[in-house]
């Protein structure tokens, strides 16, 4: 206690951690505990026995292996895709020094500054000309695009200190672009490049509105969106509806956790940088 006094910062954090983890554990001893015994004791109680009924009837009812199989292709796809298109751009911008790099930069936190609202008839027209409309390929593009802008802006800066000394050696061993951008390059950037990929899956994950709008097929809608389809025809189900807030967390929370270290690493290197 005397610790926490001393260092501020690591009292803020650890209320902060406390803030975080409360609800989550409400919610799974909810997820758990029969509609009667929460009816008569509350959300706040313990469980006298393990309830699993509303688990598998949240499974059964919006087939949750398909859409747990969406999201996670979905997500997995943008991360990769929008990480290796930041790394295109950024290394065009930061140091290939294209013209009028100034404008290019501004021109990508615009696109982040927009919100998804404004984009939500563009895309569902362009998607029905395209033929692409209710597929998951189109809310790849399209998360893919939105994420990269923001991979773009962050890996410019990043790229734009990179050693030019390192770069002219490797042009007078005769490598040409591509072999300095994937030899030494990508790998000097590895840290920063696992942050992105982290955080571009755990965003498209919780995305709601153009899954929502995009993905009207029950076999291709995503886990966040049958949460929603669930909340609207469940509402008074306190345990489904816990439940279903517990397995459409759960496994973003186990890709945290699995790559929490490629997490750490990147930003302890970017700190030190």
């Amino acid at each position: 206690m005397t610790a926490l006094r001393r260092y501020p910062v690591l009292l803020a954090l650890c209320l902060a951690a406390l803030f975080m983890v409360v609800p989550f554990l409400i919610v799974a001893v909810n997820a758990v505990k029969s509609p009667a015994e929460y009816s008569q004791n509350g959300p706040l109680s313990l469980p006298h026995s393990l309830y699993l009924d509303g688990l598998k009837d949240f499974w059964q009812r919006v087939d949750y292996t398909q859409k747990l199989l969406n999201s996670v292709l979905i997500s997995g796809s943008v991360a990769l895709l929008a990480t290796a298109l930041s790394v295109l751009n950024a290394y065009a911008i930061g140091i290939g020094r294209i013209r009028g790099r100034t404008w290019v930069l501004a021109f990508f936190v615009l696109a982040n500054l927009l919100p998804q609202e404004a984009l939500v008839y563009p895309l569902y027209y362009l998607s029905k000309e395209a033929g692409l409309y209710d597929t998951r390929l189109s809310v790849i593009i399209v998360f893919t695009v939105i994420q990269s802008a923001f991979g773009t802006y962050l890996l410019s800066a990043v790229l734009g200190r990179f050693p030019r000394e390192i770069v002219e050696a490797a042009r007078i061993d005769g490598a040409n672009k591509w072999q300095i951008l994937v030899r030494i390059v990508v790998p000097v950037s590895r840290p920063t490049l696992g942050v992105l990929l982290v955080f571009f899956f755990i965003w498209t994950w919780n995305e709601f509105l153009l899954p929502l709008v995009m993905l009207i097929s029950n076999d291709n809608q995503t886990v966040s969106v049958a949460l929603g389809v669930l909340q609207g025809q469940r509402l008074m189900d306190a345990t489904m509806t816990n439940a279903a807030a517990l397995l459409g967390v759960l496994p973003a929370i186990v890709f945290f956790l699995v790559f929490q270290r490629t997490l750490t690493r990147g930003i302890a290197v970017g700190a030190v940088k």
